[in-house]
C-alpha cells in the first residue's frame, strides 16, 4: 500500500490547495490589518496566520484522519440535526450570505468605485454587480473550461502583478512602519485582534467545506491509510501555507508602509486600490481591476457550483442544481448591493458565532483518539462553546441593532462574566468546561455500565 506521495504529487496537492484557499478576498484583510495595526503589524501578523493559515490547514487534516465524506458527516458527530445545521449555515456564509457577494464588492472598490462621482455610487455597484452575478451564473450552469482557463491564467497573472506590487512597494516604501501609530483595538491588543481578522478569511470554514476534495485527490493517488492520508495532506498543506503567509505577511508590510501616505482607507479594497495608484498611476490600477475581477468571477463560480450541488445534496426531493444557482446569485446580487463595508461589518458577528464551532470541531476531530470520539464529549463541547459564541455574535451587532433588540446590558454583563470575552474569545471557558464535564459524563457512563454486565 502507498504510503506517500512523491514530490511532484505533493506539489500538485499544494497548488491545488493554495488555488481553493486564496482569492482577491483574501488581500484586503491583511493590507486593511497592516494599515490599522501600524508599528504593531507583527504581533497582528502573528494573530492573522493562526487563524487565516493553521486552521484551514488543521481542517483539511481533520477530514483526512476522520473518514468522513464531507462536512456533513464530521459535523453529525455532535448529531445529525446539527451535522444539517452547521453545513448550512456554514456554505450559506461561505456562499451566497458574504463570500460570494463580497467577490462582487471587492472587484468594484478597487476597478471602479473610486472613478465614480459619490452621487452614483447606488447606481453604477447596481449595474455593475447585476453584470458580475449575470456572468457568474452563466458559467455555473455550464461548469467547464472557463474555471480552468482562469485558474490557470487570470490567477497568475493576477499573482504576478501582485508580485510586482510589492516588490516595488518594498524596494520604495512609502513610509517607515515603525513611524505608523496603531489605531483602534490593534493599539491594546494587536495579536488578538490579528487572530480575529482573521476570520474574515473565512478559509477555515472553507477547509472545512472543501477539505474532502483534497483528501480525495490524495486517496485517488493511493495513499489510502486515514493517518497517512493526514500526513500527506499536512506535508503539502505546509508548501502552500508558507506561500500565503509569505503574501499575508508581505501585503500587511505595504499596507503599513501606506501609512506615510494615505491615512487609513474604509476597507482593504480601497487601500489597495490606492496604492496600485500610487505605484503604477492609472495603467496600474486599471491592471490590477481587471486582474481582481477576473480572480474574483472565478471564486464566484466556484462558490456557486459548490453551494448549488451541496445543497441539491442535502435536500435531494428539494430544488435542481439549476434553480439553487438561480437562487444563490440572486441572493447574491441583492446582498452585493448593500456595499463591501456592511458586509464586512455584518459577517464579524457571524463569523464570531462560527469560527469557535468550527474550531472545536476540529480540535476534538484531531485528538478523538483520546476519548474515542465519544459523541456525548462532541455534544457537550459544542453545546457550551455554542452558547458561548451567541454571546459574541450578540455583543458584534451593529449598536442600533442591539438598541432595537434591548440586548445590550445583558450582553454587557455575560460579557463581563466570560473570561476573555473583551478580546472575542469569551467561548475558550466554557468549551474548555463542557471538555471536562463531557469526558467525565463519559467515564461515569462507562463505570455504570460495567456494573451492570
Amino acid at each position: 500500500m502507498k504510503r506517500s506521495l512523491n514530490r511532484k504529487e505533493t506539489v500538485f496537492v499544494a497548488s491545488m490547495l493554495f488555488g481553493m484557499f486564496f482569492g482577491a478576498g483574501n488581500l484586503i484583510f491583511p493590507v486593511s490589518m497592516g494599515q490599522l495595526s501600524g508599528s504593531n503589524m507583527w504581533q497582528a501578523a502573528a494573530g492573522f496566520l493562526i487563524t487565516g493559515v493553521g486552521l484551514p490547514l488543521l481542517g483539511v487534516a481533520a477530514l483526512g484522519i476522520s473518514r468522513e465524506d464531507g462536512l456533513m458527516g464530521l459535523s453529525s458527530r455532535v448529531g445529525r440535526r446539527y451535522g444539517k445545521f452547521f453545513t448550512c449555515i456554514l456554505y450559506l456564509t461561505i456562499g451566497p450570505f458574504f463570500a460570494i457577494p463580497r467577490c462582487a464588492t471587492v472587484a468594484y472598490t478597487v476597478g471602479v468605485e473610486r472613478i465614480i462621482p459619490d452621487s452614483m455610487q447606488t447606481a453604477v455597484l447596481a449595474v455593475f454587480s447585476l453584470l458580475f452575478f449575470a456572468a457568474v451564473l452563466f458559467f455555473s450552469l455550464r461548469p467547464g473550461e472557463i474555471l480552468t482557463w482562469i485558474g490557470k491564467v487570470l490567477n497568475p497573472l493576477f499573482l504576478l502583478f501582485l508580485g510586482l506590487l510589492v516588490i516595488r512597494a518594498l524596494l520604495s516604501p512609502m513610509g517607515s512602519i515603525s513611524g505608523a501609530a496603531p489605531e483602534g483595538a490593534y493599539a491594546a491588543g494587536a495579536f488578538y485582534q490579528g487572530f480575529l481578522e482573521g476570520y474574515n478569511t473565512m478559509d477555515a470554514l472553507a477547509g472545512l467545506a472543501f477539505g474532502i476534495i483534497v483528501v480525495n485527490v490524495i486517496r485517488d493517488l493511493g495513499v489510502e491509510n486515514p493517518g497517512d492520508v493526514a500526513k500527506n495532506t499536512v506535508r503539502s498543506g505546509i508548501l502552500s501555507s508558507v506561500l500565503m503567509a509569505v503574501i499575508y505577511v508581505l501585503v500587511t508590510v505595504v499596507g503599513a508602509q501606506s501609512r506615510g501616505v494615505f491615512p487609513p482607507s474604509s476597507n482593504g479594497g480601497e487601500a489597495l486600490a490606492l496604492i496600485a495608484g500610487h505605484y503604477f498611476g492609472p495603467a496600474g490600477a486599471v491592471i490590477l481591476a481587471a486582474a481582481v475581477t477576473l480572480a474574483c468571477l472565478k471564486t464566484a463560480v466556484g462558490l456557486i457550483t459548490s453551494c448549488g450541488e451541496t445543497f441539491q445534496k442535502i435536500f435531494p426531493k428539494g430544488p435542481s442544481y439549476r434553480i439553487w444557482a438561480v437562487l444563490f446569485s440572486t441572493l447574491s446580487f441583492l446582498i452585493a448591493n448593500l456595499g463591501l463595508d456592511a458586509i464586512v461589518s455584518w459577517s464579524k458577528p457571524v463569523l464570531l458565532f462560527l469560527y469557535p464551532l468550527a474550531i472545536t470541531l476540529i480540535l476534538l476531530t484531531l485528538f478523538g483518539r483520546l476519548f474515542g470520539n465519544d459523541g456525548r464529549v462532541y455534544r457537550w463541547v459544542t453545546g457550551f462553546t455554542a452558547a458561548a459564541a451567541a454571546v459574541d455574535f450578540i455583543n458584534a451587532l451593529p449598536g442600533q441593532v442591539l438598541s432595537a433588540l434591548r440586548l445590550e446590558k445583558t450582553a454587557e454583563a455575560v460579557r463581563d462574566f466570560l473570561p476573555f470575552a473583551e478580546n472575542g474569545f469569551g467561548w475558550i471557558c466554557p468549551a474548555l468546561l463542557g471538555l471536562v464535564i463531557g469526558i467525565f459524563y463519559c467515564a461515569y457512563k462507562k463505570s455504570i455500565y460495567r456494573k451492570t454486565t
